[in-house]
């Protein structure tokens, strides 16, 4: 049973005739015909009774035709889906993002993929990254971009650019010179991203660092969000950490100081997606873009960095 068959014989009984179908499926009436009469033949029923001057549904037709239109309809559903995809005029992408996604450019990102792209719907989860990793390897997610360290089994991962840690303290005594690992229990420690722990990537990384120096980290207070924990540091209940795209942000409090760790720290944001996969054309131009404004992001903070080093 094919679906051309299908598309003739629902044709012809909307029609009342083959030639009718024919018109209507830009075929030749001797084609719909033939098309019919071998469903027919695959069935082992007459479909229609013929000799009258308009075709009509025999009792077996009339059961059959609900289930042929709609396997006809499928059909064409997925057929103008695929062409939608193939030109990124229709669809949805599922595309994971940091949690700290709009201190880079990330909330832009769904206006302007909406303005390249109009009528595509996106899907844009922010989740740590060690969720957005395992919903990519899970195929929950297509594609997402991610802060390293994450578990990369399964995945393909493009790094794309590193941001720098720095320390953050309300104490300008805390932050004249360098941060190590020793000094760092001498202040309480206000930490973000409370959920995941040391499994944040961030931390992880402060963690391995302490442990390889024989210092323990045992966080006074733990929140979710780092604008949570830059509210805390600022009324003096203690010290965080914060990549320099938060620290140039419009939401870093007034008064807080900063400085670099004596060994540099660094967030590193890369692209997943599933290990030998194909993105749809959808979630590849979603991709795209993330990776093209991120990396835009990356160029002007250079710049600005650069005119403030300049006119220090």
């Amino acid at each position: 049973m094919r679906i051309s068959q299908l598309r003739a014989f629902t044709a012809s009984a909307s029609s009342g005739s083959f030639t009718g179908a024919a018109r209507s499926l830009g075929l030749a009436q001797p084609t719909v015909s033939e098309l019919v009469r071998g469903l027919e033949v695959e069935c082992g029923l007459d479909l229609f009774v013929r000799g009258g001057r308009r075709l009509v549904l025999t009792a077996a037709g009339e059961q059959l035709l609900p289930w042929a239109r709609q396997a006809a309809d499928s059909v064409d559903g997925a057929e103008e889906l695929a062409r939608s995809l193939r030109g990124v005029t229709g669809g949805v992408a599922s595309f994971g993002v940091l949690r700290n996604a709009e201190f880079y450019f990330l909330s832009e990102l769904a206006q302007e993929f909406s303005r390249r792209h109009p009528g595509v719907r996106i899907r844009l989860v922010g989740q740590n990254s060690v969720s957005v990793a395992e919903a990519v390897r899970s195929g929950e997610l297509e594609a997402g971009l991610v802060v390293l360290p994450v578990p990369d089994t399964g995945l393909d991962v493009r790094p794309l650019l590193r941001d720098e840690v720095l320390w953050v303290s309300a104490d300008p005594e805390r932050t004249r010179r360098p941060m190590t690992m020793e000094a760092i229990g001498s202040a309480p420690l206000v930490l973000y991203d409370a959920q995941y722990g040391a499994g944040d990537p961030t931390r992880r990384q402060l963690a391995d660092r302490a442990q390889a120096a024989g210092v323990r980290l045992e966080p006074l207070i733990e929140v979710e969000n780092v604008d949570t924990a830059l509210a805390l540091v600022s009324r003096g209940l203690g010290d965080t950490l914060a990549a320099t795209a938060v620290i140039r942000s419009s939401v870093f409090p007034a008064g807080l100081t900063t400085v670099p760790f004596a060994e540099p720290l660094y967030d590193a944001i890369a692209l997943v997606t599933r290990e030998r996969s194909t993105l749809s054309p959808v979630s590849r131009a979603l991709s795209s873009l993330a990776t093209e404004m991120l990396l835009h992001a990356r160029a002007q903070s250079e710049e600005e960095g650069e005119a403030a080093a300049t006119q220090a």
